[in-house]
């Protein structure tokens, strides 16, 4: 999955100017991980506890959530843990690993454009709880939280290794 360039932005076509912008960050935050080593992408090399890896799975696990669980209305395997324990979603354990939550997270995209071509950008958002929101406060939301969290993925993979750059 390749940032959009320039020309494939359609300024005259909201739904498909939100994608590719969204797009762009979730492209910027994987760009950010390929080739950290495990052991560095589980390191906090700032005075804040996140970590590349956690970071990752966070927007992984997010990701689903808005467009699966709250957008589709479907039910999620793990429910909403931080309703129980704050921060759970950027924790990890040995089961996680770069690899396993860029495939995740690459999959919850893919699951997330076949429900974003399913709706117009006013469709309300199935979950009933947040049913006062739209498939287009959904995706400015998403790009807001992504690029900020490329823009944490950034600061920590300079960190890490002296890599600069989205």
């Amino acid at each position: 999955m390749a940032a959009p360039e320039p020309d494939e932005y359609h300024p005259l076509d909201e739904k498909r100017s939100l994608e590719a912008l969204l797009d762009q960050q979730r492209d910027a935050v994987l760009r950010k991980v390929r080739g950290v080593p495990e052991q560095d992408a589980r390191r906090a090399p700032t005075a804040s506890a996140l970590t590349l890896l956690g970071l990752l799975k966070h927007c992984a696990v997010w990701e689903q959530r808005w467009f699966q669980g709250v957008m589709a209305g479907r039910p999620l395997d793990d429910g909403w843990p931080e309703r129980r324990d704050p921060g759970a979603d950027f924790r990890l354990d040995d089961s996680d690993t770069v690899g396993v939550w860029v495939l995740r997270y690459q999959q919850a995209i893919e699951e997330s454009r076949r429900t974003t071509a399913d709706h117009d950008l006013d469709t309300r958002c199935a979950r009933p709880d947040v049913a006062d929101c739209n498939l287009r406060y959904l995706l400015h939301h998403l790009i807001e939280e992504t690029a900020r969290h490329a823009g944490h993925a950034d600061i920590l993979r300079e960190s890490i290794d002296g890599s600069t750059g989205m």
